[in-house]
């Protein structure tokens, strides 16, 4: 008995361990801004990739305007889209809309932040600090935790799992 409960105790420690710890979030106003992060960048590479949701509470749509950060001297909202069999990519021009009651994932493949021409590149286990402005909210500094290259979205949290700073 005492053998299957420290094996237990050995298997949950195993789940907790291999859990991702790198889950966080942060809310401003009606604005709950879950898991920034971002993918290391290959050596010398001039560009690298930010992702985040952002859920909007309340019952007025806001919009993200821009964004600063220590890694690059310009970062911007992009969407990936396929037209035609052809991947293109472009800023989005205005802000990036968050509507009332909706959240807006920002991931490889859709909307992304671009951090372009980073001083330097984007090493996992490192750390991106980064100001969101939005039109309504305002702004809140923020921080991107860099995974690996291959890194893929965490898994979505179930309603009210928001860590917030």
């Amino acid at each position: 008995m005492i053998r299957n409960r420290i094996l237990a105790a050995a298997c949950l420690a195993g789940c907790i361990l291999a859990a991702p710890a790198f889950a966080h979030g942060y809310k401003l106003g009606d604005l709950v801004i879950g898991h920034p992060w971002a993918r290391a960048t290959p050596a010398g590479a001039p560009v690298g990739g930010g992702y985040l949701t952002i859920e909007n509470t309340g019952q007025t749509p806001d919009r993200l305007v821009s964004i600063s950060s220590d890694a690059s001297p310009r970062a911007e909202v992009h969407q990936m889209s396929q037209q035609d069999g052809v991947m293109t990519m472009r800023p989005v021009e205005g802000g990036l809309v968050i509507p009332p009651g909706a959240k807006v994932e920002l991931k490889p493949g859709g909307y992304h932040v671009m951090f372009m021409k980073l001083q330097k590149g984007l090493a996992a286990g490192e750390t991106v600090k980064a100001v969101l402005t939005f039109e309504k909210a305002g702004s809140i500094p923020v921080e991107f935790m860099v995974q690996a290259v291959g890194a893929k979205p965490a898994p979505a949290q179930a309603p009210g799992e928001h860590a917030t700073h």
